[in-house]
């Protein structure tokens, strides 16, 4: 279960936060396939604690031998015996130690792969209602906060928990009275706790918040700066960004300010105890119910307790950081997750796992070895059944917002269907919901399968998404390739890219297709990348492939080369081009011409151009344009 975040004044809709009680079943699933290792570590936790509690009854017992005025060679035993307890707590600890930060990384490592998993599985629109920077914030800063926790507070929670267990039944055996005397202080400490709980959970996920907001409005200012500038708007949005780190810095003063009264309330509680036991121990020597020694022993008992429970107290302020990042992080997963489909039975409407997405979100591997080499054309399928069926589908991004209206479209297998329209009027969401990378609001979209309708993508081939958004991942061109199909030879990929006409320029890279790309690497121009994400399409091998705006990248000058990439890439397959330029749309078999988020027109390309309708007009638009500015 999750609620819905605090919305910070950016508008943005913000990702929601799982509930405490989901953060502790998440927090348990996640650690249940290590329960071995958590029993095994807590386990040589407990016997290195009980081995250092034999300090303090060895230097009673040099205490005791001193007022007695024994030999000096009485002293022998004890401090040999403080050695070895001090080798042995010193090996112990740091075995289970070393335990439990082992359990900690892989339950991390686990969270980090359940939540990249689902963000990228988010819907598109939920992510764009929330806005990059608090999904941004949640990936750093309370993976970061996790981690943190993770590395340093399970460990040293678990050690301090058990000494002040332990160290509280030694007190008991000394003398209850003595026990008695220290528990004098839990009140203080457990009203210092409740306070402090109280008011640190709510402060540092308001914290997040902010932190969120303040990043959104960098990214924005800052990917926006050209036109920030072209406005002359540079002194809003340095006011608009300054008020928000102003936010974020008042709610990290207002935790500094909770530490410190924190700290403060756990003195008092050190000097209660420790007064008291020192008084019971007056007493009981005075009475003559303990010796010096078991007096100065109890003594340094509780003296010992300071730091595993101011230890385990001060945690409390990375456990409420990280528990408020825990379940940010959850909220995101649970978000994501969908129920499971029946076997045999993909989900409606998704690609099955292991179909990639080639453009936008690349990452993932494709099904391979099922179909033609693709350095092979195929040819024209031919098939009396609908190779993808979209029925009735309308798409809101929000009450009121709606894009996309009772949209009814079928491609014929082999089918190129070019998706045209002005601005706005619903081609990218009803491409991204063919491509089956986001669910429509209502309306289904499906495929011929196993003697009934199955999804689009869940076939036999994958269906690819090439957006004109490409990333060129970081590695060798080879490894960037190989996203798509991680099997394929380096033959399967000079096929790839000669298929895509970039054999030539990829050869020609310092190391070839060992060429470093990506962040730090070769430099990749825009119309390059876009041939890179059309040569993964071609090693995926789908049988149905999404462009959205696939060329748009290029300009002027490499538009026709991409056109001829794309046009490589989509033969023989099912194809749905959201056409940037209407060339696309005459080599196209048909054109849907999309208004207002409605189909209102479709047919050939010569037929609607004669037709004088919608489609004409933006053809006469278009090629007027071509006559003022030919194409170079």
């Amino acid at each position: 279960m999750t609620t819905d975040s605090p919305t910070p004044d950016t508008g943005a809709e913000l990702l929601p936060i799982a509930t405490p009680a989901r953060t502790r079943a998440a927090l348990r699933t996640l650690i249940r396939p290590d329960r071995g290792l958590a029993l095994t570590g807590l386990g040589i936790l407990v016997g290195a604690t009980v081995v250092g509690l034999l300090v303090q009854p060895l230097l009673g017992r040099i205490v005791d031998i001193v007022a007695d005025g024994r030999p000096a060679g009485d002293l022998t035993l004890p401090v040999v015996l403080l050695v070895a307890v001090a080798v042995v707590q010193g090996l112990t600890t740091m075995l289970g130690l070393t335990r439990i930060a082992r359990l900690g990384e892989t339950v991390l490592a686990r969270l980090r792969e359940r939540f990249v998993e689902r963000a990228l599985n988010l819907p598109a629109d939920r992510l764009e209602r929330a806005g990059a920077g608090d999904l941004t914030a949640r990936v750093t800063g309370d993976v970061a906060r996790v981690a943190e926790a993770v590395r340093s507070a399970l460990p040293e929670m678990a050690r301090s928990v058990l000494a002040i267990l332990l160290t509280l039944g030694a007190l008991a055996l000394l003398d209850v009275r003595f026990l008695l005397a220290a528990l004098l202080a839990v009140p203080v400490q457990l009203l210092t706790a409740r306070w402090y709980v109280r008011r640190a959970l709510t402060l540092y996920a308001d914290q997040r918040v902010a932190n969120g907001a303040q990043q959104q409005q960098l990214l924005e200012t800052i990917g926006g700066a050209v036109t920030v500038r072209g406005h002359r708007l540079e002194e809003q949005h340095t006011e608009r960004s300054a008020g928000r780190s102003r936010k974020a810095v008042d709610f990290t003063m207002r935790s500094v300010n909770l530490v410190l009264g924190f700290y403060g309330r756990l003195h008092i509680a050190e000097y209660i105890g420790l007064a008291a036991v020192l008084i019971a121990g007056f007493w009981l020597v005075r009475d003559g119910a303990v010796s010096i020694g078991t007096a100065t022993a109890a003594a340094l008992y509780f003296h010992s307790l300071f730091g595993p429970v101011n230890a385990a107290l001060v945690l409390l302020d990375d456990a409420q950081s990280a528990a408020a990042g825990l379940a940010r992080l959850v909220g995101v997963t649970d978000l994501a997750e969908q129920p499971e489909p029946e076997a045999g039975k993909p989900e409606a409407g998704k690609p099955t796992a292991g179909k990639p997405e080639v453009g936008k979100a690349e990452a993932g591997k494709a099904e391979a070895g099922k179909a033609a080499p693709a350095s092979v054309p195929r040819q024209r399928i031919a098939s009396s059944e609908a190779a993808v069926t979209v029925h009735a589908v309308s798409h809101a991004y929000g009450p009121g917002r709606p894009v996309l209206h009772e949209v009814s479209l079928t491609l014929e297998p082999g089918e190129h269907v070019a998706l045209v329209g002005t601005s706005g009027a619903g081609k990218s969401t009803l491409a991204r919901i063919v491509a089956g990378v986001q669910q429509p609001t209502s309306g289904t979209v499906t495929s011929p399968g196993g003697g009934g309708s199955a999804p689009a993508g869940a076939g036999e081939h994958p269906v690819v998404l090439v957006t004109q958004e490409v990333h060129v991942f970081t590695g060798t061109l080879a490894e960037d390739l190989r996203l798509a199909r991680p099997d394929a030879t380096d033959a399967d990929l000079r096929a790839a890219l000669a298929t895509v006409h970039a054999l030539d320029w990829a050869e020609a890279l310092p190391d070839g297709l060992g060429t470093v790309v990506g962040e730090g690497g070769h430099r990749i121009d825009p119309a390059r990348a876009q041939q890179l994400a059309l040569a993964r399409l071609v090693l995926a091998d789908p049988a149905l492939a999404v462009l959205d705006e696939a060329t748009a990248e290029a300009g002027s000058a490499g538009a026709r080369v991409l056109e001829r990439s794309a046009e490589a890439a989509l033969d023989g397959r099912t194809a749905l081009v959201v056409a940037h330029r209407l060339t696309q749309a005459v080599a196209a078999d048909r054109v849907v011409v999309l208004e207002a988020g409605r189909v209102v027109e479709s047919g050939p390309h010569d037929e609607l151009r004669d037709a004088d309708g919608p489609y004409a007009a933006l053809w006469r638009a278009w090629s007027g344009s071509r006559t003022a500015a030919p194409h170079p």
